[in-house]
């Protein structure tokens, strides 16, 4: 279900409350009650027309997973959290956040557990915007694959060039490198069950491939990034700045604004690419 169907669900679980606009000296997770008082740049009207209404109050556990405790002084375990839970946000101090899970239970988490971050790619636009919850707080230009207008359907190669394709879809940062071919790297959890059957319905890849990336995707680990159907779809550094296509599926931004995005996002930060 890649259409902007998918935008709207993706942002109707992520919304909330959120800070000033970002800076790279601070946590995304903190100052929770903040108003945005003047973001670094505005997004097209289409991005700004999809997001939420601010009363909707959701975000999602990061970096790994987490315990849910009833009372705030880390003795009182009830329920382990696995990284990407989505959690309604109730309040926030620096230590602990008052949540409610979708089953309807409350507790409190360690406040560095929880965030509102999450990304959205405009491969049209060439634009990456950072959003807290329902607001934009800063807009980056980026590079892109090297076809722009397709989505990725297969590995792409100097002699099917292509297929170097940035995918479209709902994805989240499965894993962060503090060292890559390209400066620092946040790596997306390409290819997704979706892919896979698609593949395995194309005859791309074999059941066990089809398996195993299921499991990785319930397991919230990375997928198996060797089949046919490609993978290693990263956000790294590197980038021109200029809005280029060069990159053989990746998105690639500034170093400068690498060095920002590794302080605001987290394992299990949602990304969607449009």
């Amino acid at each position: 279900m890649r259409t902007t169907g998918v935008l709207l669900l993706l942002l109707s679980l992520l919304g909330g409350s959120v800070p000033t606009a970002a800076q790279s000296s601070r946590s995304p997770r903190a100052d929770w009650n903040e108003t945005v008082s003047a973001p670094v740049e505005r997004a097209p009207r289409s991005l700004q027309r999809a997001a939420p209404p601010d009363d909707v109050a959701l975000a999602h556990v990061v970096g790994g997973s987490t315990t849910l405790y009833n009372r705030s002084d880390s003795t009182t375990p009830v329920a382990h959290l696995p990284v990407r839970t989505p959690l309604h946000r109730l309040d926030c101090s620096d230590a602990w956040c008052r949540v409610r899970t979708e089953q309807g239970r409350s507790g409190f988490v360690p406040a560095d557990a929880v965030s509102n971050v999450w990304l959205h790619i405009s491969k049209a636009d060439r634009r990456l915007s950072v959003y807290r919850g329902p607001r934009l707080v800063d807009v980056y230009e980026i590079d892109v694959g090297y076809n722009t207008f397709a989505d990725k359907k297969r590995k792409g190669s100097p002699e099917r060039r292509d297929h170097w394709r940035t995918p479209e879809g709902p994805f989240y940062v499965v894993n962060k490198k503090p060292q890559s071919e390209f400066y620092k790297a946040l790596v997306l959890n390409y290819p997704t069950i979706a892919d896979a059957e698609r593949g395995l319905e194309q005859g791309l890849i074999s059941k066990s491939q089809y398996d195993a990336i299921v499991r990785a995707q319930k397991q919230r680990r990375m997928p198996p990034m060797g089949t046919e159907l490609g993978g290693w779809i990263e956000i790294h550094g590197d980038g021109t700045g200029g809005a280029t296509n060069w990159t053989q599926g990746c998105v690639a931004v500034r170093n400068t604004v690498m060095n920002e995005l590794w302080v605001d996002v987290e394992v299990g930060t949602p990304v969607l690419i449009e």
